[in-house]
């Protein structure tokens, strides 16, 4: 079945090969040249791959960011359980952060773990003005690395240099689930974080240190707690000492897995939401992606909910070129602001504007259960997105096995104009993509096959990284 786009783009290109042709037989007999203003057509991908590595040991190894490096290289955070293979140096069966560093070829330069003796989970890492990264997740761990724990899990939160050098570390929460998604760079030099926690497990009404406005001394604490799962923003300075931290939802599940910071100096938060009350006041039903739009002390401006009566979940977010923005995750909507599903769950994206009014929405996927778990922009003027598939039908044109490692990409107006699944005959994800400096596509994430795509397994889960021209 062709992308929806493919009809278009072949007929596009047979008028220019036609036109190319008739002006070569037109009085002027040398070819034309084309200066350096002249825009630059470039060829689509193939979906051949480059290459594809699997990494790590004989236990559970997986992969949940990729950055480029300064140097044609990447970055990719996982974590790892394993203390053999590419991990031989490590000791302990509990989760660690695993960083590697790899060459232009996929090859290992160099990798290292952080962590203590408990559970350690990454989640993502962005680079830093002085070259090093950021990196974030969540800990059990009160020795080792990670020098403190308030019970069960904590935002573990670690900024390194550029080979690696842990430079500080610090874990923030209480006593139940606090996880953090993503820490960055703020235009300032400060640190931004988001991530969710259990506000029903700070033990007091309302939680301690949830102040607003610290530079005039003003406590601006909420009135109550809400519920079991918390929207929970956090600024940081450039040595991770708060400047100020607040939390936004309503008395059910709401969670926060991406940030950026907005040209005002604010910040837009995303995930999704289950309630219904306190700062959720559109409701759509059982989860809805949801956007927290704040000022930069944290103030909130505006909410906006985007969904349909069913779960929907949104996983990551993108600002565009015209000052509005992206988010994507997965739907199991048919109604309301969803209204092209193709099965049981989708791949979902909706573009937004400054003040939360929808500008597009589109549903990618087939009959079975799509994700999109990244956005990032592509060199072109549109997007690429990672996630999986268990679809064979209507953007899919196939399926290797139980789940699919898969990769899309997109214009700015949301319509598909590439596709390609890769794996086995087992369970393979996509977390996270980007576009090559040679304008190819590298995603990462993790699998349990050992054929078809999948040159080796080591365990019983490796990481996994596929480039794709």
């Amino acid at each position: 079945m062709l992308l929806r786009s493919q009809k278009t783009i072949k007929y596009f290109l047979l008028l220019i090969s036609f036109g190319i042709f008739i002006s070569c037989g037109k009085d002027d007999p040398e070819p034309q040249t084309t200066s350096d203003d002249d825009p630059i057509i470039e060829e689509p991908f193939t979906g051949e791959i480059d290459f594809i590595k699997t990494y790590g040991g004989s236990n559970e190894d997986f992969g949940t960011s990729i950055i480029r490096s300064n140097d044609g290289g990447y970055m990719v955070l996982g974590s790892t359980k394993s203390s053999d293979g590419d991990l031989a140096s490590r000791t302990g069966d509990d989760f660690d952060y695993w960083l590697l560093k790899l060459n232009a070829s996929g090859d290992i330069v160099w990798n290292k773990t952080y962590g203590g003796s408990q559970d350690d989970t990454a989640t993502n890492i962005t680079q830093t003005s002085d070259g090093g990264y950021a990196l974030s997740g969540y800990s059990r761990s009160s020795d080792g690395d990670a020098t403190e724990n308030a019970g069960f899990q904590d935002f573990w939160l670690v900024k390194i240099s550029s080979d690696g050098t842990l430079q500080w570390q610090k874990s923030i929460g209480f006593s139940g689930l606090d996880q953090a998604f993503k820490m960055f760079e703020t235009a300032e030099g400060n640190f931004f974080v988001t991530g969710f926690f259990d506000v029903s497990a700070c033990g007091v009404n309302p939680c301690p240190g949830d102040e607003l406005l610290p530079g005039n001394q003003t406590v601006v604490s909420k009135n109550s707690k809400h519920g079991v799962g918390e929207f929970w923003g956090i600024l940081l300075d450039s040595n991770g000492e708060k400047i100020w931290r607040n939390y936004y939802g309503g008395t059910n599940n709401d969670r926060s897995y991406d940030a950026i910071q907005t040209s005002d100096g604010g910040f837009l938060l995303t995930g999704s939401s289950e309630s219904v009350d306190f700062d959720i006041t559109d409701a759509k039903g059982s989860y809805d992606f949801w956007a927290v739009r704040i000022n930069a002390s944290g103030e909130i401006i505006w909410t906006r909910s985007f969904g349909g009566s069913e779960i929907d979940v949104s996983y990551a977010l993108t600002k565009t070129p015209d000052g509005n923005y992206i988010m994507v995750g997965d739907s199991r909507s048919q109604d309301q602001d969803v209204t092209a599903a193709f099965g049981n769950a989708d791949a979902w994206a909706v573009k937004f504007d400054d003040n939360g009014s929808i500008i597009w929405q589109k549903s990618y996927g087939g009959s079975g259960f799509d994700s999109a778990r990244s956005i990032a922009p592509l060199a072109n003027g549109g997007y690429v997105l990672s996630g999986s598939s268990r679809s064979n039908d209507n953007d899919l044109t196939g399926n290797l096995g139980v789940n699919d490692f898969w990769l899309f990409t997109i214009d700015e107006e949301g319509e598909l104009t590439f596709q390609t699944n890769k794996g086995g005959t087992d369970l393979d994800f996509s977390y996270s993509a980007v576009e090559t400096s040679d304008l190819k596509l590298i995603g990462v994430g993790d699998t349990e096959s050992n054929d078809i795509d999948i040159p080796s397994n080591r365990g019983s889960k490796d990481l996994l990284v596929i480039k794709i021209k």
